[in-house]
């Protein structure tokens, strides 16, 4: 069997993996601080939990990689209406998790949640806005080293845009950066993120221009991995280049900080390049040696096979936790409470409550798999 045209298992695995991370960050259990890896970094730095979104990004452009094969027998206007359609969709279904559940109980009782302090931008915004432009870019220009060239200057110009557009006492700081002035401008402090405290969005609309380059390098990479096949040369060039993207950004952070809320470029090419390491392990891992004792893939790819809809579904269910009240507690503090900083108190209680609630998530994938249900946009 021609091992290139093989559906490759690690991929699967990596994407199920960065899902069934992605519910555990979160959502930690309240009452608690949670281990500090399972926290973002509070602005510049980095921590394992930094990784997840992005990775969330490469792996879309890896599948990008499989079904973009199929736009080079359809018409120009056929690819852009696919294209369009799927990102607008993501983008429209984030739109509406934001909003949900349309109501807020007040003193009157439920009252209709106003479209004007709905939040825009968010993270399907994001995944939705970087699969269009990252799309159009390869669909566009088919030489890779003029894709190479637009995702440089994308990297770069986001820093040039910071630096001349932004407070030039502090063109990198949360209120003072041309980001914070675009989205203030465009789409006004009641449209924004306030997790912060103030209005700021880390999922930005300038902010957005380095994560499209995330796309396009999980594209490549899957692209790579197909050609090459599951073998050692594979492994050893996406791990080398992986390298390589480190070590960029680590000597750009010299300079431009490494920073997710930001995502500053080095912080592009810090994510990217362990992404590249990471797939390369899981080639090893799962491809050439075939440690798969016990099948422990099958619980990723579980995950995998319905992404999308097993991340809107843990964002929805935690929200209909905090409208249940059990006296004078939400059922998701409550249940944090009552069981599990009982049982064992501070950030291990939190990390348990996590892993419990990604496993309710993934036993609904693990319905879905069953009955052969797999939803798509």
């Amino acid at each position: 069997m021609n091992q290139k045209s093989e559906r490759f298992l690690s991929l699967d695995v990596f994407r199920g993996l960065t899902i069934c991370f992605m519910i555990i960050v979160n959502t930690p259990g309240s009452g608690a601080t949670a281990f500090a890896p399972l926290e973002h970094a509070a602005w510049f730095g980095f921590t394992p939990t930094d990784l997840v979104f992005p990775s969330f990004l490469f792996a879309v452009g890896n599948a990008m990689s499989f079904t973009m094969k199929k736009f080079d027998s359809l018409s120009t206007g056929t690819v852009l209406y696919r294209i369009l359609k799927r990102g607008l969709l993501i983008f429209l279904i984030g739109y509406l998790m934001y909003w949900f559940p349309f109501v807020d109980h007040t003193s009157a009782g439920w009252v209709f949640r106003p479209i004007s302090g709905t939040r825009i931008m968010g993270v399907l915004q994001r995944i939705g806005l970087c699969y269009i432009f990252a799309s159009l870019i390869i669909y566009f220009v088919k030489n890779k080293t003029a894709v190479v060239v637009i995702s440089a200057l994308l990297l770069v110009g986001y820093q040039f845009l910071l630096l001349v557009f932004g407070d030039h006492e502090a063109p990198y700081a949360m209120l003072t950066n041309a980001g914070t002035y675009l989205d203030k401008y465009l789409l006004g402090d009641s449209h924004l993120y306030h997790g912060e405290g103030v209005a700021f969005d880390p999922e930005g609309i300038l902010s957005t221009l380095p994560a499209i380059v995330n796309v396009i390098v999980g594209y490549y990479a899957g692209k790579f991995i197909q050609e090459k096949g599951k073998g050692y040369e594979t492994i050893g060039r996406l791990a080398l280049m992986g390298c390589v993207f480190i070590f960029i950004a680590l000597t750009w952070n010299m300079s431009f900080p490494i920073g997710k809320k930001l995502w500053t470029s080095p912080f592009t090419l810090l994510t990217t390049g362990i992404d590249m390491v990471m797939i390369s392990a899981l080639i090893y891992v799962v491809e050439v040696r075939a440690w798969n004792k016990y099948n422990w893939t099958s619980f990723f790819t579980t995950v995998g096979k319905n992404p999308l809809a097993i991340y809107i579904l843990s964002e929805i269910l935690v929200i209909a936790f905090w409208m249940i009240n059990i006296g004078n507690k939400n059922f998701y503090a409550w249940i944090n409470d009552v069981f599990y900083q009982k049982i064992a108190p501070g950030a291990i209680g939190s990390l348990l409550f996590a892993i419990s609630y990604m496993l309710v998530c993934w036993s609904v994938g693990k319905i879905l798999d069953k009955n052969k249900i797999y939803i798509r946009v």
